[in-house]
């Protein structure tokens, strides 16, 4: 079977590698981006080295040609635009596995949905999200991963074909749950990396258990089934986000917090706009998402806002509204 990875980051091109043990595959990245550059001299980056079975392919429409399998991994802010481009050619009847967590910070809109605005042919479109990291992967620790699409066939379909004794994965059940919840763990991944910067690294159980309570509420604002905050795409992820040193969505926030650069991707600092506009759409609070947009954005101050997080009034821990 042949498959196309498009995005050649840390983690596209380890799923060009997995899909590779058993498919034939096809890695495409932008020409001239630093990641692509160095895979095209040295076939291997920092974390990896590719295989010899598989091709690296700088042009786009190759690459969509390559396969009916096309696996996305780029950052979420970009997929709009990408998605324009890939319209250009056609794809009619591929299957677009969307491998990448986020919301569109302007619109508020889900991956998924956002393919479907852009690529205007007949294509099938899921997610496959969850805990994991190149690294452990690549050292042979097996995880969980979840599939979900507004289509159970695909579902299915991707799931049989793809998951392995290294990724198990399964069939989810509710696409706006999936999407909402792996989204916005990053966002709950930073303020655990800010908590990190502060000293206050006890807090994190309280902070996974609220997290999850005010993800969940609106994802059922949204249509959604709540207990999805508490599956793989998002509770599930909290291990690997909010605690791991290979977490760059928590290594950002510690990072802001005590002063110091940090130049990787952060899905999480622009996915916390799309939760205030969302929130606000919905009428949903969220307290935790409010304190790291404040702390990004408005320039509060760290300590007093998380002082202020684990002293508001005392509520019922279930109660909707909270």
């Amino acid at each position: 079977m042949n498959v196309t990875v498009l995005g050649s980051g840390r983690w596209g091109t380890f799923l060009a590698v997995y899909h590779s043990r058993k498919n034939n595959v096809a890695l495409w990245g932008l020409e001239g981006s630093p990641d692509y550059e160095q895979l095209l001299k040295e076939r291997k980056n920092s974390y990896l080295e590719l295989p010899d079975n598989l091709t690296l392919e700088p042009d786009l429409e190759k690459a969509l040609n390559h396969a009916d399998y096309i696996v996305i991994s780029i950052s979420a802010q970009h997929l709009r635009s990408f998605c324009e481009r890939i319209n250009q050619y056609n794809v009619h009847g591929k299957t677009f596995i969307l491998c990448m967590k986020g919301i569109e910070s302007e619109t508020g809109r889900r991956l998924s949905t956002i393919v479907k605005d852009t690529i205007r042919q007949y294509v099938n479109v899921c997610v496959w999200v969850g805990p994991g990291h190149v690294q452990d992967f690549m050292a042979g620790i097996p995880n969980c991963m979840v599939v979900d699409s507004e289509d159970k066939a695909v579902i299915k379909d991707v799931v049989t074909k793809f998951s392995s004794d290294l990724i198990r994965l399964y069939l989810g059940d509710d696409i706006i749950g999936t999407e909402i919840g792996a989204a916005a763990k990053n966002v709950i991944g930073i303020a655990a990396g800010m908590l990190d910067g502060e000293g206050l690294s006890s807090l994190k159980g309280a902070l996974m258990a609220r997290g999850a309570r005010e993800v969940s509420r609106l994802i059922n604002a949204m249509g959604g089934n709540e207990l999805s905050a508490y599956g793989l795409s998002h509770l599930g992820d909290y291990e690997a986000t909010l605690f791991s040193q290979h977490s760059q969505n928590r290594m950002f926030g510690e990072k802001f917090i005590t002063g110091q650069p940090y130049t990787k991707l952060a899905e999480g600092a622009a996915t916390v706009k799309a939760l205030m506009k969302l929130s606000k759409e919905y009428g949903v609070e969220m307290p935790i998402s409010t304190l790291v947009y404040d702390v990004l954005y408005n320039n509060a101050d760290p300590r007093q806002a998380l002082s202020q997080l684990f002293t508001r009034d005392v509520k019922q821990e279930f109660v909707n509204n909270y």
